[in-house]
């Protein structure tokens, strides 16, 4: 069996499915992509050791690591996605940027702070949203989507300042004059508009 799969940022190794005990081999090429294999027949390849059970493994990508996650389908979302992001006339490829960065496509996560569900809302930001369970997948992505709208009038669409103020809060980003000088902050940026970028390109037409 040979697998290769591609994503920005490292993102792609999402979609491997579960696998048995064969090993693992990986590497970046020069534009940002994740290649896997169990057939190494790239002098590049080298070993990728996976951490835990085999379902499990840390989310690293050129920024450093972001999470112990589960792989997941991450096509099990993209009808809701593409719903909620229209309806809020939003580019669909954002708001799975954001639920892929936010939760890793995980319905029931929780994070240290309290935020919920597969765009992590906390549960103000729930209420205000009027998402009565935030571990429902559909309400989550039409209270996340819609809390991105509302974020995009405020920044009159710029995308950047819009998906920092999801991260910081609005309020930081307009003291700010732009995004926060905070680490936590410029990543998630970072990783949020590449993903954007990945998903405008390889999504299809529901991407946009």
């Amino acid at each position: 069996m040979r697998t290769t799969t591609a994503g920005w940022l490292g993102v792609a190794i999402l979609l491997l499915p579960r696998l048995g005990h064969a090993e693992l081999y990986s590497f970046v090429d020069d534009e940002g992509v994740l290649h896997f294999t169990n057939i190494p027949d790239d002098p590049r390849y080298e070993p990728y050791r996976t951490e835990g059970t085999q379902n499990t493994f840390s989310w690293q990508d050129g920024l450093g690591t972001l999470r112990r996650v589960h792989r997941v389908d991450v096509t099990q979302f993209d009808a809701i996605l593409i719903e909620a992001a229209r309806y809020y006339s939003l580019p669909p490829a954002l708001a799975k940027a954001v639920a892929a960065v936010e939760s890793s496509f995980e319905p029931a996560a929780v994070s240290p702070a309290g935020a919920q569900g597969l765009m992590q809302l906390i549960p103000a930001t729930a209420r205000a949203m009027q998402v009565a369970d935030p571990f429902d997948a559909r309400q989550n992505v039409y209270g996340g989507s819609r809390y991105l709208r509302i974020l995009a009038n405020r920044f009159r669409g710029d995308v950047r300042l819009t998906v920092a103020a999801y991260n910081a809060g609005p309020d930081a980003v307009e003291r700010a004059g732009g995004v926060p000088p905070f680490a936590e902050t410029r990543t998630y940026v970072q990783r949020v508009l590449a993903l954007y970028r990945h998903y405008l390109q390889t999504w299809g037409p529901g991407a946009k």
